[in-house]
């Protein structure tokens, strides 16, 4: 009875094991994107591009809050919809784009990503680069300009110092010679 117990338990164990290796994946992953762009030039790129250039049925926007949802048609599934989203966050470090698709694999939101990234080149040429780079440049020239100021306040100070130096070694000096 006991042996009978052990190769139950090991058999479960094994069988347990061998549907976790072939069980399939679900499906629920997204695909991210950080533009370059503005979020006024991303969300639109992006609204114009699921709506105008792909064909998908708008179900909901709000650009406010940054998203629209639509309904995908994979060309592989013929007349078959599945609902999708668009997401569109506006970050202190960029706009953040993620495209969601949970009943497809996810080339499918990687399909539309690219699509959006030529969109917004072919609609707003090649983005500069050089912004953040200018912004921090402008950002320490005024913090070198507050150092400077205070520089000069220093010399004053010390300009002063210098005269008032030199007036008590003249004073000395008369104080020395009246002796």
């Amino acid at each position: 009875m006991r042996r009978f117990l052990q190769v139950t338990l090991i058999a479960f164990a094994i069988g347990m094991i061998g549907f976790a290796l072939t069980r399939a994946p679900d499906a629920n992953a997204s695909v991210a994107y950080r533009s370059p762009y503005t979020f006024e030039q991303t969300f639109g790129s992006g609204l114009r591009l699921l709506r105008v250039d792909l064909g998908f049925k708008i179900l909901e926007k709000d650009r406010d809050l940054g998203y629209i949802m639509f309904e995908y048609t994979s060309p592989e599934s013929g007349k078959k919809t599945y609902n999708g989203s668009m997401e569109v966050v506006d970050a202190k470090d960029g706009v953040h784009v993620a495209v969601q698709i949970p009943d497809m694999p996810q080339y499918h939101e990687s399909m539309i990503v690219e699509q959006l990234q030529k969109k917004l080149v072919s609609e707003h040429g090649q983005p500069s680069k050089n912004k953040d780079k200018d912004k921090s440049k402008d950002a320490d020239k005024d913090k070198d300009k507050s150092k400077d100021a205070d520089k000069d306040k220093d010399k004053s100070k010390d300009g002063d110092d210098d005269k008032s130096k030199d007036g008590d070694k003249k004073s000395s000096d008369e104080d020395l010679a009246a002796e």
